[in-house]
């Protein structure tokens, strides 16, 4: 899960999308702040601290359906935070006594009904995440290989839901089998090299890496078409050859160039060492 900002009145709001569940959570801190204006993240951390406190002493059921989950703080580090979805926060905002009450149920039904028109027509969440890159600096050629790599992930993922894959655990199998396969190493010790904790590893990969990632996808897809793979371990093997093919790639370059394709090459700056919190 990869978090991002959502803006209620020019008020930055921390969100994940959750893809297992198809959900948004929302820094509960964040909308404390909006409700209560305060002026400091400190101070939307003491409001909403006293009233977990008051929750806790009146046996609230809000608090077990609120989690944690790391989020960017405002000095750019990853800390737990608590969050939840738009219909906790409903039952949260009306334990708030605020002006802002109102609109901020609006604006939580709109950013609800923003993501089902993402479903529909998948474009605006990529012009949402190209917008995003944007932001960041990431070069023009970049953003196209990102993308291209994107559409032919979700190939893959369509073609292994609709033949019997099971979502999470299993997506993760053959996600780092294709990664061990094509780069030699597995998508832990990947992120490791590229010293990164909670960020999406493609959105630190070179084009390089994006490409030989893309080609190792595009090909287990096509072998796994081929053989009419079903399940995990049919899957599994289409996912091995796919990556062994992108592999012969990589170090055919490599030879030819005496530069390696994987390395601890960072887009952004690393993250620094994680700190627990409820920011």
């Amino acid at each position: 899960m990869k978090d991002d900002i959502a803006i209620f009145e020019e008020k930055n709001i921390r969100r994940v999308y959750d893809e297992k569940t198809e959900t948004w959570y929302f820094s509960v801190v964040d909308i404390v702040g909006v409700l209560t204006e305060q002026p400091t993240s400190r101070g939307a951390a003491l409001y909403w601290g006293k009233l977990k406190s008051r929750l806790k002493l009146e046996g609230s059921e809000l608090l077990t359906d609120c989690q944690q989950l790391k989020l960017t703080a405002g000095d750019g580090k990853k800390r737990l935070t608590d969050v939840a979805d738009a219909e906790t926060l409903l039952r949260i905002v009306q334990s708030v006594p605020s002006p802002k009450a109102e609109p901020i149920k609006l604006w939580l039904a709109q950013v609800g009904y923003e993501r089902i028109r993402e479903m529909a027509d998948p474009e605006i969440a990529l012009n949402r995440s190209r917008e995003l890159w944007q932001k960041h600096g990431r070069p023009k050629k970049w953003i196209e290989q990102r993308m291209l790599g994107q559409e032919t992930r979700n190939k893959l993922t369509d073609y292994w839901k609709e033949h019997d894959v099971k979502e999470g655990k299993e997506y993760a199998i053959l996600t780092n089998l294709i990664h061990q396969e094509w780069a030699g190493i597995s998508v832990k010790q990947h992120k490791d090299l590229k010293q990164l904790e909670g960020q999406n590893l493609r959105d630190h990969m070179s084009e390089a890496e994006l490409i030989f990632t893309a080609l190792a996808e595009l090909s287990t897809r096509q072998i796994a078409e081929s053989i009419q793979a079903r399940g995990l371990h049919e899957n599994a093997r289409a996912g091995k050859a796919g990556g062994g093919i992108a592999r012969q790639a990589r170090t055919e370059l490599e030879e030819k160039t005496g530069q390696s394709v994987v390395s601890g090459d960072n887009i952004l700056p690393p993250a620094a060492t994680d700190k627990t919190s409820n920011e």
